[in-house]
């Protein structure tokens, strides 16, 4: 059998020029980078403000498992088989990180004969928009420490400095540390941390804003510490967003590459769902919906997480209003959260099928909340059995959301046309949208903390130290109350625990930390133990990753 990156080298991808003018972007308004990738002119882009707007189609999954859930898998297969079935469809993915790459999840470019290509780009440095963003950053950063040794002008309490560094890379080492040693020359010596890039506020900034303007206007806002006062002190303050936005002024143009099927695909932005909102860029959507009929995109992890920000913060801050959803779930994961081993995924366990169809059904009681059409996908494996996979159609059925049985891993966009046309016919069907929000603007942060808890996770209680209560005090008094919440949650649970899988109910949800994003426009609610910079496994994928004699990398998925 192929890898992913046999498949992906096999491909012959056609001429960025030729993808772009599939969505009638002419050669002049597109900036390439070698013959398969591209930045698009945001000056163009500018220019299709007065178009209609396609259908929106979200792609998400149930809680993830080691088993695989193929979110970005179905993604691409069902961009691809809209492309088929004559629909002038685009797709929108997030950029992958580099710590997952050499971490343990691996790349991020989807699988089989559903991918993006150039995959092995796409999964390290592609066009640069990582590094832009780290530097952009991390110059923020420097900016602020500068502005101390050099007579602290604004009167910034040391102890009050919130903003940390980042860098693209897992690191535990880097999660707390003691900056500026070495004497006077270097500084004044304080603790300091490191997040990962695709948890900088620069990247939700970066995801969600919708212009170039916007995005120096929101970089001004962001706040990095309090004087001894207790005053907000801002990038702004720092004399920083210019700079900032000169780094970022390439990046913030989306990316235009293709799939192995040669449908148009933006890939751009990359924050994590469970640490931060989970979707590609605003702009990047804004733009396929602008040059396609049919826009497919993906929001991060499960349902609980990437979904739900997906609706409540970028359908929010966008003005988005989605057509559809797809729920992804396999066969494996199920039993795996029906109590299966790994070892024991392959032989045929219905009943187990059955016990995990609780998380299932709980992500499509979240997503009925938003008022979506909604269809169940089953990302098929070679050795589901024919009962397994009727138990998930029966669980869909009685939850009165229908299901559909794609195989595009193997057969790319003609093993998802099935879903393809469910898609456009439940559209067709739907023409005045019912889609709402969890909750509204108008509840104070913590009442928002408390709906996401019930509504998404199930949760019987929420529980908090003083600290974090006295701080969603503060932000509300700050006059931040009618910000969304960004929840910072395992990816493998409803609950905190990630090892409590199915569909736990009535559990504990600590909110351990809160934490500002003004620019960005949400607060983050950071639930139990999770961390904002990921460590390395005791085998890293980096580990199995080489070049050979003849340039090629081997080991990349």
């Amino acid at each position: 059998m192929k890898s992913d990156l046999d498949i992906a080298r096999g491909a012959a991808a056609r001429p960025i020029e030729e993808i772009a003018s599939q969505l009638d972007v002419p050669a002049d308004a597109i900036l390439t980078y070698g013959r398969d990738k591209a930045k698009i002119d945001l000056d163009f882009l500018a220019g299709l403000s007065d178009q209609k707007n396609g259908k929106l189609v979200l792609v998400t999954c149930i809680s993830p498992t080691s088993a695989g859930e193929g979110k970005t898998t179905t993604t691409v297969g069902l961009g691809d088989a809209l492309s088929r079935i004559g629909k002038k469809t685009s797709i929108c993915l997030r950029e992958p990180s580099l710590g997952p790459c050499f971490g343990m999840k691996g790349g991020a470019a989807g699988g089989g004969y559903a991918q993006v290509i150039p995959m092995e780009d796409i999964n390290l440095h592609f066009t640069g928009d990582f590094h832009a963003i780290t530097a952009a950053h991390n110059l923020l950063a420097a900016l602020l420490d500068n502005h101390i040794y050099w007579g602290n002008k604004l009167d910034i309490d040391a102890r009050r400095i919130t903003w940390r560094r980042v860098m693209d890379l897992n690191d535990r080492a880097l999660r707390s540390i003691t900056q500026s040693l070495g004497g006077v020359v270097n500084g004044f010596p304080r603790e300091d941390s490191f997040d990962i890039t695709a948890a900088s506020e620069i990247m939700a900034v970066f995801c969600l804003a919708s212009d170039l303007n916007d995005l120096q206007l929101r970089l001004s806002r962001i706040e990095v510490a309090r004087t001894r006062d207790r005053e907000p002190v801002t990038a702004l303050d720092l004399a920083a967003p210019g700079s900032m936005t000169a780094l970022l002024k390439h990046a913030i143009m989306p990316n235009l590459v293709q799939t192995l099927e040669h449908t148009p695909a933006f890939v751009h932005g990359g924050p994590f769902a469970n640490i931060a909102h989970g979707c590609n860029s605003l702009i990047a959507t804004q733009s396929a919906l602008k040059l396609s009929d049919y826009i497919v995109t993906e929001a991060g992890f499960g349902a609980d997480l990437g979904a739900e920000k997906f609706f409540d913060i970028k359908c929010r801050q966008g003005g988005l209003t989605p057509d559809a959803v797809v729920l992804v779930a396999t066969v494996r994961a199920l039993k795996k959260h029906g109590g299966v081993a790994k070892e024991g995924l392959s032989r045929e366990n219905t009943d187990a099928v059955k016990a995990g169809c609780a998380n299932l059904n709980r992500h499509i009681a979240i997503l009925k909340h938003f008022g979506v059409p909604m269809v169940a996908a089953i990302n098929q494996f070679t050795d589901d059995s024919d009962a397994e996979i009727q138990a998930i159609k029966d669980a869909c059925s009685a939850q009165g959301v229908e299901t559909v049985a794609c195989t595009h891993w193997q057969d790319g966009g003609a093993g998802a046309e099935d879903l393809a046309n469910k898609v456009v016919d439940m559209m067709a069907q739907d023409v005045n949208s019912d889609f709402n929000f969890l909750y509204e603007e108008g509840l104070t942060l913590w009442e928002k903390i408390e709906t996401i808890a019930d509504k998404a996770y199930g949760a019987g209680s929420v529980i908090a130290a003083n600290t974090v209560s006295r701080r969603l005090d503060q932000l509300q008094e700050f006059g931040h109350g009618n910000l969304p919440i960004c929840m910072a949650k395992t990816p493998m649970s409803f609950s905190s625990d990630p090892n409590k899988l199915g569909a736990p109910d009535g559990h504990e949800l600590q909110i351990r930390e809160v934490r500002l994003a003004a620019g960005a426009g949400f607060v983050v609610a950071v639930c139990g133990s999770m961390m904002t910079m990921p460590g390395l496994p005791r085998r890293p994928a980096a580990a199995d990753i080489s070049v050979d004699d003849e340039g090629n990398i081997d080991g990349l998925f």
